[in-house]
Parts: structure tokens; C-alpha cells; sequence
């Protein structure tokens, strides 16, 4: 099982530069996800989740463009072939 991350620009120092990113979760969870990007890019996953394990309030997921926090949250199903965005949240007026 293969899914493809966009990542944004400020992650891109973990990821070597690159935007996308393929992955083969061990978990086929948005968790899983993560789980095996910080496996492949050390430092990554405490950027996205908190100490407690909580996905962080000021970066979004969608998953195929469905946003998880109305899903399951990192329990949000991840399907072979799915595209994964990371969005951080946008401050300002």
C-alpha cells in the first residue's frame, strides 16, 4: 500500500527539499502515515502531533481532499493510492 504526502514548504527541511513524498505505511492510518514519515524523515512527527499524541491544532490534514478532524482524526483509514496534504493553518488579517 502506497499513499503520496504534499508537504509544505516549512517541512520541507526534514524531507531533503521535497514537496511529495510516497510512503508505505506499516498502519494504513493517517497515525501509520506518520509514523513511518518520521522513520524516513526524523524530527517530522513532532512537528505534526503533540507530546500527547493529539494531532496539532494549527496544522490540518485532508486525506483526498476530505478535511480528517470531521473524519476519524489520525485514525482517519489512509487507502492504497490516497494524497495526504499538509496544511499549517494561516494567522493574520
Amino acid at each position: 500500500m502506497s499513499v503520496s504526502v504534499r508537504i509544505p514548504t516549512i517541512l520541507r527541511t526534514y524531507t531533503g527539499g521535497e514537496a511529495n513524498v510516497d510512503v508505505e505505511p506499516g498502519e494504513a492510518t493517517l497515525g501509520g502515515v506518520i509514523d513511518t514519515l518520521e522513520a524516513s524523515y526524523p524530527g517530522i512527527k513532532q512537528r505534526l502531533v503533540s507530546d500527547t499524541g493529539e494531532m496539532r491544532r494549527f496544522i490540518n490534514f485532508y486525506i483526498n481532499d476530505d478535511d480528517v478532524r470531521f473524519l476519524e482524526g489520525l485514525a482517519t483509514p489512509t487507502p492504497d493510492g490516497a494524497q495526504i496534504s499538509i496544511v499549517p493553518a494561516v494567522a493574520g488579517g
